[in-house]
Formats: C-alpha cells, sequence, structure tokens
C-alpha cells in the first residue's frame, strides 16, 4: 500500500513540477520527490535483486536528460520536466538500494 502512495506522490508532483511549475513554493517538490524516492527504495526495491529497477533509473535519467520529448508541439518541455522529476526521485530510490545492499552485505 505505501509503494503505490508513493508512487502516486511522485506522479503528482512530477507532473505539477512540468506543467505549473511555480504552485509548488522553493525547492518543495525537489524534496518531496527526494524524499519519497528514498522511502521507495529501501522499501519496495529489493537490494539483492535490483537490476531491473537500476536499469529503469539509467534509463529515464537519461530520457530527461536528453531532451527526449522536447520536440513535442506544446506540451514536449513539460513532458520532459516531468520525467526528469521522475528521475530524481528515481536516483534517490538508488541511493537507499545501495545503502540497503551495503547493509546486507556487511551483515553477510
Amino acid at each position: 500500500m505505501l509503494n503505490k502512495i508513493l508512487i502516486a506522490v511522485v506522479a503528482l508532483v512530477a507532473l505539477i513540477t512540468g506543467f505549473a511549475s511555480g504552485v509548488l513554493p522553493g525547492n518543495i517538490g525537489g524534496l518531496i520527490l527526494c524524499l519519497a524516492g528514498l522511502v521507495y527504495g529501501w522499501v519496495a526495491v529489493d537490494a539483492e535483486d535490483s537490476v531491473q529497477f537500476l536499469a529503469v533509473a539509467i534509463a529515464v535519467g537519461a530520457a530527461s536528460g536528453a531532451d527526449a520529448l522536447g520536440a513535442i508541439p506544446a506540451i514536449g518541455a513539460q513532458l520532459n520536466a516531468a520525467v526528469g522529476a521522475i528521475g530524481m526521485a528515481l536516483y534517490a530510490s538508488v541511493a537507499s538500494v545501495l545503502v540497503a545492499r551495503m547493509i546486507s552485505r556487511l551483515k553477510g
């Protein structure tokens, strides 16, 4: 249940960031995305079997960095900003997966 809530929060904040960037004050959107990503990575991703998740995180980050959706008329820039926001949450999740995997390896 927590996984679905975190995914919904990330999707909502990403859409707000992409389509109505002035609605959220300051860097609160980025903070929410990072915190949601950290929690999601900790509770939802199996640190010992995270290859698929890490591949998705890399692909989403590359897609947003390449301005892949920018060519779509009228909404391309907003979609690209939303994908970039989702990439931010995924990268935060990667940090949690890294810590969880290190703890798992230290425990033996």
